[in-house]
């Protein structure tokens, strides 16, 4: 089991899908899948269909593991021409669309079955955004519920407010809004964070389950809160100009394998979240419960953080779409 989930990546766990490449040429793709994990596997799969269905006219190279830098080297690549491609998490999709961090924003959803009925409707005003942007969205994936993990045990918010904090989802955007209400966030890079809890500059970090412990971070902070604090969502993406190079009549084909690889890809990332959850118990992490009044609190200091979103880069009709249809999906379901 620890062999089998430590081999995700945070941001990689998020998705199934490869790349597209143009007519007689070689496509580039990068992703922080390391490879021969089960995601890099997928890929190569994925891609290999994908370049059947164009019939010899495409040909995908992937660069795994972060070979070729992080979500923003990626994204600075693609912009000028070195890269095709990528799987990208919220960081690196929101430098291209800054919109997508309205996922990112806490506790705005709670289930995946929220996340999925938004998602659904507002996907494809997503993906017309990309467009505009030079992008084309093959799919969507789950990367996770990001949580709380702590040096010592964290209930309350007020607990959290003298220590200091790694942001995960949407870093640029929460580190100004968390600052805002007083709390001491510490911007840092996935590579630096074991040194940073060994000395003590981090004290508290919020990422998922699977990356505390495909990082074994959860080593140095074996406290986490049991709160979904916010969904962390992915997309493959690749460069529109090289999407609109494929045949045209290879291209409903490859959509569709991408399609069906996000959904595999998000369903096997809630399978192991539950089992990276469980095997960190198993090597001494303490799952804390959140009573009702705590989490009532939470949820009130992260509506406290909503305007610092809405002015730094979430346009606030797209913020009342999102719990328009939130509360659509409550009613419906008969959730509270």
């Amino acid at each position: 089991l620890m062999t089998r989930i430590a081999s995700l990546v945070l941001a990689v766990a998020i998705l199934t899908a490869t790349t597209v490449s143009a007519s007689a040429q070689t496509i580039k793709l990068g992703t922080l899948a390391p490879k021969g994990s089960p995601w890099y596997r997928i890929m190569v799969n994925m891609t290999d269909a994908w370049q059947n269905a164009s019939e010899g006219d495409l040909t995908v190279r992937i660069y795994p593991g972060g070979v070729i830098g992080d979500e923003r080297d990626m994204v600075r690549k693609m912009g000028i021409g070195q890269l095709h491609g990528a799987v990208l998490t919220i960081d690196g999709l929101a430098m291209i669309v800054p919109d997508i961090q309205v996922f990112g924003m806490p506790m705005l959803l709670r289930s995946d079955a929220e996340v999925d009925f938004v998602l659904e409707r507002i996907g494809p005003e997503l993906e017309k955004r990309f467009e505009d942007k030079g992008y084309k969205v093959l799919n969507w994936g789950d990367v996770g519920w990001v949580r709380l993990f702590a040096t010592e045990q964290v209930q309350h918010p007020s607990d959290l407010r003298e220590q200091l904090q790694r942001p995960q989802v949407g870093a640029d955007v929460f580190i100004d809004a968390w600052r805002e209400l007083g709390y001491q966030p510490v911007p840092l890079p996935v590579t630096e964070m074991t040194t940073a809890l060994q000395s003590g500059m981090v004290e508290s970090f919020f990422t998922t389950p699977v990356a505390a412990l495909s990082f074994q971070w959860f080593g140095q902070a074996p406290h986490m809160m049991d709160l979904k604090v916010a969904k962390l969502i992915g997309a493959t993406i690749v460069k529109l100009d090289t999407w609109e190079r494929i045949p045209e009549d290879a291209r409903p084909a490859i959509v569709k394998a991408a399609r069906a690889a996000g959904r595999e890809s998000s369903e096997r990332v809630r399978e192991f979240e539950a089992e990276a959850i469980a095997a960190m118990a198993d090597y001494g992490l303490s799952v804390h419960e959140v009573s009702a009044e705590s989490r009532d609190a939470w949820e009130a200091i992260a509506k406290k953080s909503y305007p610092a979103y809405i002015r730094g880069s979430v346009p606030e009709d797209l913020v009342a779409q999102v719990e328009k249809l939130r509360d659509e999906y409550r009613s419906q379901s008969g959730e509270h």
